[in-house]
C-alpha cells in the first residue's frame, strides 16, 4: 500500500482530518520551536479519543509509529516513518466551580484554562508561558511561577483519559490503572497519548508579582545578591532570575528594548505587606530600568516571566544545581555576564525547593525533587549562530558542573537520546517506565521522541 492510498484509507476511519505534505492543512502541524524539523508521512488532526485510538491501531497494522503534538513548544524531530497526531482542535475546557476542578482537552493551552477558570477566582497552576500546551507540561511534571508554594503542577492532577499504544481508551486515576497514573506524571509521552486531563484549581484570585529589570552592567551585583537572598525566602515566594539580550522590537518596553538586562522575577501569595518587604532587598541592589512588580490578578500570571508568545527557533540546554555559592555565580558571569559576548538570548536560574521538594500523597515518576536551582540557556540557532549557540551552551553547563546534581527536568531541553533520559530519571524509575511501555505498547507504536523504552 502506498503512503497516499494508506492515508486515504486512514481518513475513512476518523472524524478528523488527515493531511499529507501536499495539502495546505499539513502546515498547521509546524511546531512553536521552528528550529525542529517536523515532517511526518501524514498528520491526523484529531477531534476525539476515538480518532486517536483509530490512528494508533491503524499505525500498528501498517507498521508505522505515532508521534503526538499540540503546540510544539517542546518539539522533537518527526520523520516520514511516523504519523503525527495533532490535538490542536481538542481545546475544550470545563470548569466545575464548586469542586474547584477543570477537565481540559489534549490540545488546550494554559491560556484556554486561565480564561475559563480565573473569572471564578480559581488558579490553574500553569507554566511561565500561557501559550504552552497543558498536557505536555503536566506529563513532564510542570514547573510554574508559583512552584515553591504549590509544588509541581502534575501533583494536582486527578485523572487522565488515555489512548495506549495498543489503541485502548482508558480512564486513569490513582485507583484505576494506578501504575499509569504514577508514570504519566513525569514520564512524558512514554505511556500513551493523553486525550484529556482533570486538574485541581486552587482558590487564588491574585498575587503580588512581576519582574524588576536592571541594566546588564549591574549583573554581578544583582546575581550575587539574588543568590544570597533566595535561601531565606519562605514558601510563599517563588523567584527566578534571567540574563536577557532583548531585541529592539515594538513589543519590548522602551526602557528595555535592544539592551542586555537582568530580570528578577517574583511571585508571592499571602500577605501583601510581607510580600513587599521580602522583595525590598533586591529592589535596593541597583536602580531599576523598569519595576513591573505589583498586585496582579491571577489571569496575568504570564507577566512574571513575559515569555515570547510567537513561534521562534530555539536551542535549549539545561542542568539542575544543588546550590548557588558565589563561586558558581562568578563562573556563570564569566560566560554569560556583561561584555563577554554570550551567544544566548537568555540564561535563567529558577529557585526551587519549598513545596517542589515534597512528594505528593500519590507518588509520581518525576524524580529530581532535591535540586535547589534550575539552570537553562536558550539561544536562537539561526544559520549564522547555530554552532556558537550550541558550543556556548555546553560551555555554560560545563562551568557549572561542580554544582550540578547530574539530573535534568523532563520539560527542559527536550531530546530523545538515552543519555538525556538517564539524566531525567533514576535507574529504578527509568526501568519501571520502560516496563510499563512494553506492557501497554507491545508493538512499539509510540516509540517516538523522549520516551523510555528498552534497550537504553
Amino acid at each position: 500500500m502506498t503512503i497516499a492510498s494508506a492515508d486515504l484509507h486512514l481518513s475513512t476511519l476518523i472524524e478528523g482530518t488527515v493531511a499529507v505534505a501536499s495539502d495546505p492543512e499539513y502546515a498547521r502541524a509546524a511546531p512553536w520551536n521552528t528550529a525542529v524539523e517536523v515532517a511526518p508521512q501524514a498528520v491526523v488532526f484529531a477531534r476525539s479519543a476515538a480518532d486517536i485510538a483509530a490512528t494508533v491501531r491503524y499505525a500498528a497494522a501498517v507498521g508505522a509509529t505515532v508521534a503526538v503534538a499540540a503546540t510544539g513548544h517542546g518539539a522533537l524531530p518527526v520523520g516520514p516513518d511516523a504519523i503525527l497526531v495533532h490535538t490542536g482542535d481538542m481545546t475544550d475546557v470545563h470548569v466545575d466551580v464548586a469542586a474547584r476542578t477543570a477537565r481540559v482537552g489534549a490540545g488546550a493551552t494554559w491560556q484556554h484554562v486561565l480564561d475559563a477558570a480565573t473569572p471564578h477566582g480559581l488558579a490553574p497552576l500553569c507554566g511561565s508561558a500561557p501559550s504552552v500546551g497543558v498536557v505536555g507540561f503536566l506529563t513532564g511534571g510542570g514547573i510554574g511561577p508559583l512552584v515553591r508554594t504549590f509544588g509541581l503542577s502534575s501533583d494536582h492532577v486527578r485523572s487522565f483519559e488515555l489512548v495506549t499504544g495498543a489503541g485502548e481508551i482508558l480512564t486513569v486515576t490513582p485507583e484505576r490503572h494506578g501504575d499509569l497514573f504514577w508514570g504519566l506524571r513525569g514520564g512524558k509521552a512514554t505511556l500513551g497519548i493523553v486525550v484529556s486531563v482533570e486538574i485541581d484549581l486552587p482558590e487564588l484570585p491574585g498575587f503580588y508579582g512581576g519582574a524588576v529589570y536592571f541594566d546588564g552592567a549591574q549583573a554581578a551585583d544583582v546575581l550575587h545578591a539574588w543568590a544570597r537572598w533566595c535561601p531565606g525566602l519562605p514558601e510563599s515566594v517563588s523567584t527566578s532570575i534571567a540574563l536577557l539580550q532583548l531585541p529592539d522590537a515594538p513589543e519590548i518596553p522602551a526602557p528595555l528594548a535592544g539592551r542586555f538586562v537582568v530580570a528578577v522575577r517574583y511571585a508571592a501569595v499571602g500577605d501583601r505587606g510581607q510580600a513587599l518587604d521580602l522583595l525590598t532587598p533586591m529592589r535596593a541592589v541597583a536602580p531599576a530600568l523598569l519595576d513591573a512588580v505589583a498586585e496582579l490578578p491571577y489571569a496575568a500570571i504570564g507577566a512574571v516571566h513575559a515569555d515570547p508568545p510567537h513561534p521562534m527557533p530555539c536551542y535549549e540546554d539545561h542542568a539542575l544545581l544543588s546550590g548557588l555559592p558565589g563561586e558558581a555565580v562568578d563562573a556563570l558571569l564569566a560566560l554569560a555576564g556583561p561584555g563577554v559576548g554570550s551567544a544566548q538570548a537568555m540564561v535563567e536560574l529558577r529557585h526551587l525547593g519549598g513545596a517542589f521538594a515534597r512528594w505528593p500523597r500519590q507518588r509520581s515518576a518525576f524524580c529530581p525533587r532535591d535540586a535547589a536551582f534550575a539552570l537553562t540557556t536558550i539561544g536562537a540557532p539561526v544559520p549564522e549562530l547555530a554552532v556558537p549557540v550550541r558550543q556556548h551552551a555546553a560551555a555554560v553547563m560545563a562551568a557549572l558542573e561542580p554544582w550540578s546534581t547530574g539530573r535534568q527536568l523532563p520539560n527542559f531541553a527536550p531530546a530523545a537520546d538515552p543519555g538525556r533520559l538517564a539524566r531525567c530519571y533514576d535507574d529504578d524509575t527509568l526501568y519501571q517506565l520502560a516496563a510499563l511501555a512494553e506492557r501497554y505498547d507491545p508493538q512499539g507504536v509510540l516509540r517516538v521522541g523522549q520516551v523510555a523504552r528498552y534497550p537504553f
